[in-house]
């Protein structure tokens, strides 16, 4: 499903327009991009948890070459599916 579809799907689920669906999707992507660029977690209870994680610097090897490197220290964004998320994936 690509944002289009996901428009369509809670613009028909919610009784709105495409447009008003649009809207509200954009709203809460951009509320939950804000959220995680101050290093909040976003829990959304039933779904899961956005979150920040300090990833520490560590080294690596180019495959092509087999030379090391070094792979620099940074902030990566991270999903936990919430139970009931995992219990509806796997029936």
């Amino acid at each position: 499903m690509n944002k289009q579809e996901l428009i369509a799907e809670v613009a028909q689920r919610a009784g709105l327009t495409k447009k008003d669906a649009s809207m509200a999707v954009n709203a809460m992507l951009e509320a939950i991009k804000t959220a995680l660029s101050k290093k909040e977690a976003v829990r959304l209870i039933g779904f899961g948890t956005f979150d920040v994680k300090k990833r520490a610097a560590r080294k690596g090897r180019n495959p092509r070459t087999g030379a090391e490197l070094k792979i620099p220290a940074r902030n990566a964004v991270v999903f936990r599916p919430a139970n009931a998320l995992k219990d509806i994936v796997n029936k």
